[in-house]
């Protein structure tokens, strides 16, 4: 388990990267039908804020009437009230479907840039072999949903709220009149006092929000840390159920999962400390701004200087300044999370730029027809930390030959495989290689992916690249023939096959894709001598043209091999 970071050890992203991250769908190629929806929002939003005003010079009307007890006014004011309540929920529906629209297509894009790039060049095998970033998956899943999300409703909430303190203070403006103060012996005039007052009180809320509430954002990053800990354990468990089961593991594995939890209650207390902080100040500045206009403008009212209609419009346009002003203290919390999902996502932005280019080992890609073959010169291997595992090693690996690479452990065998698919950066040395699709590697556990039993078969090409005869004839003749009929059924096939029959499996998917360079790191270490004898004898006769390179143990399979590469440990 990574450890958490302390609140103040946790980088805030910049703006120039959090940019990065929102601004990139708004030049994509997609920016046409994303800028004519958000213009849409923006329009209704506007429209939105005009039915506001409209309300408060409703407000200032129906108030005079009922002061003045002109009943036939009182209906038809009624009556507009009415239009102006239905016209108001056309547009918010209209509003919440755009928005809702314009949201999912920033997702889906966002989530198709970082998978593409994610799944690109093997990224994915990297990040996770690096560890450098803890659970990929869920930033894609949940902080790109967030970002999406969230950061649509904060900018078009700025932006209403801006269109709002706009239009309201000119009412408040005009409705505040003049105030005259008497300051050491002379008189001053203040025009528009009102407004003053509701702009003095933002920002002193303002300052004292981000005084004391400005360690949420170190503690939202730790709570996201945390939870993603503690998910990643439990899918491990589902994923092991079998093997944890047998090994009676499962007292282990609730320690485990407890000791995870401990971090996700330790940091709630954090969540909780500053969550109450955040909840008062915004509790009690909204309770003590809904005091000030009664205060300010109660003995105007009371001396005849304003009407009871120009009171209440007053005091809702008051309050609706006072709202727009306080925007960064009312979303404060949400803010706080963006600049965590932000950082979240720079880490994994940062990591999947790396460049495969990055590394001392010079990789060169062969053409047919131009010496053909797999070369290798002056290859050393090492480890992240600067071992060296293998090497100087000079090798070729031409068409039909079958080479059998021998070592004791730590010799580096299967990591001179992962280097030449181009997986291990660690190392020095100039590596030729075919085209990647012509190229198989089977290692000793082979994936499944979720589907029918075609879709494993087939994989990593689709189901339909071969025909159903075919796959049926590779699963007989590797001696799966038994769970032919089960080819379009899906299943769990990771769980329903042992181990053996998932490495028959492996080879029949060589039978169908014919690769002109296969890869086989202990491939049948969970098969008996017969069945790893039968499946190599098979590769042999259908495949004679093929070049097979095997890391093996097992001395029976040095008769399959025309040649021998030994690493020394």
């Amino acid at each position: 388990m990574i450890p958490l970071p302390q609140a103040d050890q946790v980088p805030r992203p910049s703006w120039r990267a959090a940019w990065h991250l929102i601004g990139a769908y708004w030049v994509s190629d997609d920016r046409w039908k994303g800028r004519s929806l958000l213009a849409l929002v923006i329009l209704l939003d506007m429209l939105l804020v005009y039915r506001a005003v409209l309300i408060t010079y409703w407000q200032k009307d129906f108030y005079d009437t009922l002061e003045a007890h002109q009943i036939a006014t009182f209906w038809h004011l009624l009556g507009e009230l009415a239009v102006l309540a239905l016209v108001g929920m056309v547009m918010d529906a209209a509003r919440a479907y755009t928005a809702l629209a314009l949201e999912m297509r920033w997702r889906n894009w966002l989530t198709g840039a970082f998978l593409t790039r994610w799944l690109r060049q093997d990224a994915f095998w990297r990040i996770s072999h690096a560890g450098t970033v803890e659970n990929p998956d869920q930033r894609i899943a949940e902080d790109l949903k967030w970002l999406a999300c969230n950061v649509l409703e904060l900018s078009l909430g700025l932006l209403r709220h801006s269109a709002n303190l706009v239009s309201f203070s000119v009412i408040v403006w005009g409705l505040s009149g003049v105030l005259t103060l008497s300051l050491a012996g002379r008189q001053f005039e203040v025009a528009g006092y009102m407004l003053w007052v509701a702009i003095l009180y933002a920002v002193l809320g303002s300052l004292v929000m981000e005084r004391l509430g400005r360690r949420m954002v170190a503690v939202d990053y730790r709570q996201q840390q945390a939870e993603a800990d503690f998910r990643f354990l439990l899918i491990r468990v589902r994923e092991h159920a079998e093997q944890i089961a047998l090994l009676g593991g499962g007292h282990a594995e609730q320690s485990a999962l407890l000791r995870r939890f401990d971090a996700v209650r330790a940091n709630w207390r954090h969540v909780m400390t500053y969550t109450k902080r955040i909840t008062l100040i915004d509790r009690g500045y909204t309770e003590a701004g809904a005091m000030v206009p009664y205060l300010l403008c109660g003995p105007r009212f009371f001396a005849g200087l304003m009407s009871l209609g120009d009171l209440i419009q007053l005091t809702q346009a008051f309050t609706r300044v006072r709202t727009a002003l306080s925007w960064f203290i009312y979303q404060y919390k949400e803010l706080a999370l963006l600049r965590s999902v932000c950082w979240r996502l720079g880490e994994l932005d940062r990591a999947l730029g790396w460049d495969p280019a990055d590394t001392s080992v010079t990789r060169l890609r062969r053409r047919q027809g131009r010496r053909v073959g797999l070369h290798v010169r002056a290859l050393s291997v090492y480890t992240p930390e600067g071992e060296r595992l293998s090497g100087p090693l000079s090798w070729s690996v031409l068409p039909g030959q079958r080479w059998l690479i021998t070592g004791p452990a730590g010799a580096g065998k299967s990591t001179l495989l992962r280097m030449l698919a181009g997986l291990w950066p660690h190392g020095v040395g100039v590596i030729a290689v075919p085209d990647r699709s012509r190229m198989l590697f089977l290692p000793q556990q082979s994936y499944l992916p979720d589907g029918t039993l075609r879709q494993c078969l087939c994989y990593p090409a689709t189901e339909q690249a071969f025909s159903a005869k075919a796959c049926l004839q590779a699963l007989q003749d590797v001696g799966l023939g038994q769970i032919g009929g089960l080819l379009d059924s899906a299943h769990d096939w990771s769980r329903r096959l042992s181990p053996g029959e998932r490495q028959k499996l492996a080879f029949a998917r060589v039978l169908l894709h014919r690769p002109a360079y296969l890869f086989l790191d202990e491939a049948t270490s969970a098969l008996d001598e017969a069945s790893e004898t039968s499946l190599y004898n098979l590769l042999v006769q259908r495949c004679p043209d093929m070049a097979i390179v095997s890391v093996a143990h097992r001395p029976a399979l040095r008769q399959f091999h025309t040649d021998c590469l030994a690493l020394l440990a």
